[in-house]
C-alpha cells in the first residue's frame, strides 16, 4: 500500500489524527486552548515506520489547523520540522 492510499482520519473528539493500517494505528495528537493548538505527540508503530505516514499525519493536521485559523504551536520535535 502506498502512502497516497492511506486515509488520515480526524478524530476531533479525541484531539487526534489517525491512520489505521495493517492492524495498527499511527497518531498525531494535539491540545486546543481557545485559538491555540499544540501538536504534542506523533507516534508511528515500528511496523509502519519509513513509509511517510508521520509526514502525512503532520501535513494533514497542519493544513486543518491553518484552515481553522488556529495559532499553531508544537511541543513535538517531529512537527517542528514542518513549521519553517
Amino acid at each position: 500500500m502506498s502512502n497516497q492510499d492511506l486515509v488520515v482520519v480526524h478524530q476531533a473528539e479525541q484531539h487526534r489524527f489517525v491512520v489505521n493500517t495493517q492492524g495498527v494505528e499511527a497518531v498525531l495528537e494535539y491540545h486546543l486552548a481557545d485559538q491555540d493548538i499544540d501538536f504534542h505527540r506523533t507516534f508511528v508503530p515500528p511496523i509502519l515506520r519509513g513509509q511517510g505516514i508521520a509526514e502525512k499525519l503532520v501535513r494533514t493536521g497542519l493544513a486543518w489547523a491553518k484552515s481553522e485559523g488556529f495559532n499553531i504551536n508544537t511541543s513535538c520535535s517531529y512537527v517542528v520540522k514542518f513549521l519553517h
